[in-house]
């Protein structure tokens, strides 16, 4: 790993605990009792979201489609309320602030650290030697 992929990690870490500060405070059934807790849930979170949800979006993605992407958003209340069952200084209350905290813990990471998705730039000039009717696909 390179030093900048450490430097982002402690910054999406950071940011997944700034949301999860927010969420305790905004949404009332949500709490913690001390920042090793916090630590804890943001460290499982993290896990989770890197291992877990991937694989639960491919299972779920015919409900996914057809509810129009709010099927992230259940699998995201579902992780939550997961890693607080696992964590015991970690509260969840309901389903419904398990769903409200996920999307603030997201709302939080998409304003702070801006999506994730590719960029299509447009033509690119074609190379000295290469003509414009060469058969390649550039990627």
């Amino acid at each position: 790993m390179k030093y900048g992929s450490v430097a982002q990690l402690f910054i999406r870490w950071a940011v997944c605990a700034l949301g999860v500060l927010i969420a305790s405070s905004v949404i009332p059934g949500i709490s913690y009792e001390n920042g090793s807790d916090l630590i804890v849930v943001v460290l499982l979170l993290s896990f989770l979201n890197a291992v877990l949800r991937p694989i639960l979006v491919l299972f779920a993605l015919p409900f996914v489609i057809l509810t129009m992407g709010i099927g992230i958003l259940v699998i995201n209340a579902l992780l939550f309320m997961l890693v607080a069952h696992w964590v015991d200084g970690f509260h969840v209350a309901s389903f419904l602030s398990a769903f409200f905290g996920s999307l603030i813990v997201s709302l939080t990471s998409l304003f702070l650290l801006g999506s994730r998705r590719i960029q299509v730039h447009g033509p690119r000039r074609n190379p000295p030697g290469r003509r414009k009717d060469d058969d390649v696909i550039d990627i």
